[in-house]
């Protein structure tokens, strides 16, 4: 069934306006009315707030509006990959390489203008959509920031989450010239990418993220055996005079080793445990620890400094001048 059609069923059987459910959903009556017309598509559950408000204020079962949604999303999607991927708007493709770091400015050129949407320039575009969604999405939690940046944007609290909860729902092949000048452009300082192992970082605007850099790498990744198949690793386990006092900690440890031809042995085991027990092999975890064991608890300290007056005054009554320093006799 169709979300919107629902959603405007249940206002009428509660007699209630479009401008009560964006009250509610805190956006702008005209971005709730261009949903139910079916003007903008419904955003995916998973990546806005909203279904979660409208579900509590319409009355409706848990989760009801959410799970409809990604089943229509569902139906939409298989649709739009039947065709083959148009390209990205013009002032998209133009920001983007923009964007790119000068000295690969040329060379990226000249690979996006190969095809109209490639994949490197999926690639690119995709991870430059993830990031910046990924700042959108903290910040649409922090109201403070929600009206400071409304209020410079000049616009209104709801005008600033419906802009943002669209770009939530925004993907690559949807991006437009509004969405780069709104989050791209402002939140983007420069990318830059290696092309032999399209190893990729992404600088941010200081101002408006915590990370300054965000650095992305794809790793070829074999095939193994896990820790947990390693007839040594077994066998260390049922020797109770090698793994008998192992805390689970460094059974966790020992279970997560990776190897890729050579298979290790019990006893090679038990020797990675004694030297990951060794203190010459973790310095500052063991210097730590014998500081702890210095600082002992506040009633050991008072027992310290308690034997240690009894101490000085024995001494100082069998060293008193008056007995010609003669020792007296205990």
């Amino acid at each position: 069934m169709d979300v919107c059609f629902v959603i405007q069923q249940r206002l009428k059987e509660l007699g209630l306006e479009q401008r009560d459910l964006a009250a509610a959903a805190e956006v702008t009556e005209s971005y709730i009315s261009q949903l139910l017309t079916r003007k903008k598509a419904p955003p995916a559950a998973d990546r806005t707030d909203l279904y979660d408000k409208m579900n509590a204020f319409l009355k409706l079962p848990k989760g009801q509006l959410s799970a409809m949604v990604r089943a229509q999303r569902h139906e939409e999607l298989k649709k739009k990959l039947a065709d083959p991927p148009a390209p990205l708007f013009q002032e998209v493709r133009e920001l983007v390489i923009r964007k790119c770091a000068k000295e690969k400015q040329a060379q990226i050129l000249v690979i996006f203008g190969q095809q109209s949407f490639g994949e490197l320039e999926r690639l690119v575009t995709q991870k430059l959509l993830d990031v910046t969604q990924g700042i959108a999405r903290d910040e649409l939690t922090n109201e403070s920031w929600l009206r400071s940046a409304a209020k410079q944007r000049r616009e209104s609290y709801e005008e600033l989450r419906a802009l943002i909860l669209e770009f939530l729902d925004t993907d690559v092949l949807d991006l437009t010239a509004a969405h780069c000048a709104a989050f791209l452009e402002p939140i983007l300082d420069w990318w830059d990418i290696e092309l032999k192992n399209f190893t990729m970082e992404i600088a941010l605007n200081k101002r408006l993220a915590s990370a300054r850099v965000v650095r992305f790498e794809f790793v070829e990744m074999r095939s193994s055996l896990s820790s947990k198949e390693e007839a040594g690793f077994k066998e260390f386990l049922r020797n109770v005079t090698l793994s008998g006092d192992a805390t689970k900690e460094e059974l966790e440890f020992l279970e997560n080793l990776r190897f890729k031809e050579q298979r290790p042995s019990a006893l090679y085991y038990y020797r990675e445990l004694q030297s990951l027990r060794d203190p010459l092999h973790f310095p500052e975890t063991h210097s730590e620890s014998m500081h702890k064991r210095r600082d002992g608890t506040e009633s050991e300290k008072q027992s310290q400094i308690q034997s240690r007056k009894k101490a000085i005054r024995r001494w100082a009554r069998n060293h008193n001048p008056s007995n010609g320093g003669r020792m007296k006799p205990n």
